[in-house]
């Protein structure tokens, strides 16, 4: 295992600077998902780490060893990448053991380590056969098991399941997850979709612009998210956002909607942005009535759009909701459980 030391990582292509002094410290064994939207700099980064982007400034330590010049062959690092990359005319045992062979390690210890991985994989009835016979969630098992075999300090994820349907996908995080706690390896894994980053994660960094807003565990991040960008971007549906004015504890939209909020008296009057996550809207007979927009049933719970207090929000109810769009619900906030955010610096406010 190693760890990964990021300090104040740039990068720039020519006079546009994309990554703006980055710093991220991972520990032996750990899991660590780098989440944002596109265009963040979380690949840019991965890539940095791996060798495969050069770093423009500051520094990048695995193992306590300072890898800024080393090639990516001499980081001790593997990585799988979106694409699977597998080389279509060898066999599967033969695409995971490649590298090995490559290294020059002995055909005894490239077999042995292949069937390892193969059964840590479910691949083992698969050895003998060719990329091509297999379907997408094997192909990304032969990839992750080129990569295990190499036993490095590190791996590297970059958006590996994008290319894989919606079910694919669970059952992929599961086993990626499931292997990280066999082997304890430390991981670093792109991805732009939260909820791979919320399933996965030991803990998770959320970029934006090249920068970093905010780093901490899952439910850090979905609890007491740093500021309006985390609010937004982590939870699925996401947080709800009001605009409004605290008054004496009282939080009022511009068209007058109004309800108390315990706790926060103490930031006085004054104008803010009010966050509540949706399944902390509650139906209530005699709570604040909200037009119906769209609803979206799934089964277990259902998903309400409306428009309440000027604005657009979303609900996630337990219950069965019949009705149809345009008519009022009633419905109640949670307001314990609600976020205060400054409008100008967008941070979230600490009662």
């Amino acid at each position: 295992m190693g760890s990964v030391n990021i300090a104040q990582a740039r990068k720039s292509y020519g006079a546009l600077e994309v990554l703006h002094g980055v710093s991220v410290n991972i520990a032996n064994g750990e899991f660590v998902v780098l989440v944002g939207p596109s265009g963040c700099g979380k690949s840019t980064l991965l890539r940095m780490i791996a060798g495969l982007e050069a770093i423009s400034g500051g520094e990048i330590a695995i193992d306590g060893k300072v890898v800024n010049t080393l090639a990516p062959k001499e980081r001790d690092i593997a990585m799988v990448f979106q694409s699977y990359a597998l080389y279509p005319h060898m066999t599967v045992e033969a695409n995971m053991g490649f590298s090995l062979r490559l290294g020059g390690a002995p055909k005894d210890a490239i077999k042995a380590r292949v069937a390892e991985a193969a059964k840590m994989l479910g691949l083992e009835d698969y050895l003998k056969r060719y990329p091509r016979h297999l379907s997408g969630g094997q192909r990304q098992r032969v990839a992750m098991g080129r990569a295990m075999v190499r036993k490095p300090k590190v791996f590297l994820f970059d958006e590996p399941l994008s290319n894989l349907d919606a079910k694919l996908r669970v059952q992929m995080r599961s086993e990626i997850k499931r292997n990280h706690q066999r082997l304890k390896t430390t991981t670093v894994y792109v991805t732009h979709d939260q909820i791979e980053a919320m399933t996965m994660a030991d803990r998770i960094v959320v970029m934006n612009g090249g920068v970093v807003e905010q780093v901490g565990s899952p439910l850090e991040l979905y609890d007491r998210p740093a500021n309006l960008f985390v609010a937004g971007f982590i939870g699925s549906p996401s947080m709800n956002i009001l605009s409004g004015r605290l008054e004496n504890g009282t939080f009022m939209t511009a068209d007058g909607t109004a309800f108390a909020v315990p706790g926060m008296a103490s930031f006085g009057n004054r104008d803010v942005r009010l966050g509540i996550r949706p399944e902390h809207l509650c139906l209530d007979p005699n709570g604040l009535r909200a037009e119906i927009v769209t609803v979206e049933p799934t089964g277990s719970e259902t998903q309400v759009m409306m428009r309440l207090g000027g604005h657009d929000v979303v609900g996630v109810f337990r219950e069965r909701v019949v009705n149809a769009p345009g008519e009022m619900l009633p419905v109640s906030i949670d307001a314990e459980r609600a976020h205060i955010f400054d409008p100008q610096t967008g941070k979230r406010l600490e009662a």
